[in-house]
């Protein structure tokens, strides 16, 4: 197996619950070899909650659809990310000092901050996936939020310092990432993007208008790079840097973030 496939391999076994099975050496070359491989995993992730999503709209009203939606969503990814969003939100919400925020964040019992701030993010995403099923078969835009979510995620591990340094599995493996790893994973997104901009039009796929369309694949990752930033600057100066918890509540919080536009960009424009 040649070093692209094993950090194709690798993405997908880290992130994800696809069932790849490959014996892999994971060293930290190979961990930040596999961030290039990132989008295709949120890809992977977005087209089969499409098609989830397109079955469970024809089957089902759009409310028990879309819950049934969200809970294959998470379990597709087996929490990790969300388990991320509980504990950032346990650290960053108890207003303590950075070393007792890091330390909160470390610990793996949740806290009643990250319990209503899972609670809520789940009601806002259902409700944004409801929005997006309720006018008929979902967008096959709807994939688009996990690829830019995960690829902000690698821009986040090259533009911010680690908050613990060497420590824990993101200081580890993912320490020492450069630009040149987030400009990598830039390709891989881009080409998404511009195939869901090819099929979209070719399929009639979703309620979404052409001009639309269009906005979507322009505002997507414009929303992701500037709310992200946004975030990743504010944890920096809460925490010192990032960790592997707030590179995951990152991507929930972006992945959130762009369900959230396209809902606007289909009921307001």
């Amino acid at each position: 197996m040649n070093r692209r496939v094993q950090a194709l391999a690798a993405a997908f076994q880290f992130l994800s619950r696809f069932p790849v099975r490959a014996q892999l050496d994971y060293t930290p070359e190979l961990f930040r070899q596999s961030t290039r491989f990132y989008s295709f995993v949120g890809a992977a992730i977005g087209l089969t909650v499409w098609c989830a999503a397109a079955a469970a709209s024809y089957l089902l009203p759009p409310l028990p659809a879309a819950v049934l939606v969200l809970a294959l969503w998470v379990a597709l990814t087996g929490g990790l990310h969300l388990d991320g969003w509980m504990d950032t939100a346990d650290g960053l919400l108890s207003y303590r000092s950075r070393e007792k925020m890091l330390e909160i964040m470390k610990d793996s019992r949740v806290g009643a901050m990250g319990v209503i701030a899972c609670v809520l993010l789940l009601l806002l995403k259902v409700s944004l996936i409801y929005s997006l099923l309720n006018g008929g078969w979902p967008p096959l835009l709807i994939l688009l939020p996990p690829v830019w979510g995960r690829w902000f995620m690698v821009h986040a591990m090259a533009s911010w310092p680690m908050a613990r340094g060497k420590e824990g599995l993101a200081g580890k493996n993912f320490n020492g990432m450069e630009k040149r790893h987030s400009l990598a994973a830039v390709p891989g997104a881009a080409v998404l993007t511009a195939a869901a901009a090819v099929l979209f039009p070719l399929l009639g796929i979703g309620n979404f208008t052409l001009l639309q369309a269009g906005l979507s694949w322009l505002l997507l990752p414009v929303a992701a790079w500037a709310v992200g930033t946004w975030a990743a600057r504010r944890m920096t100066a809460k925490l010192g840097g990032l960790t592997g918890d707030t590179y995951g509540a990152l991507n929930e919080g972006i992945e959130t973030v762009l369900l959230l536009v396209l809902v606007i960009i289909e009921y307001r424009l």
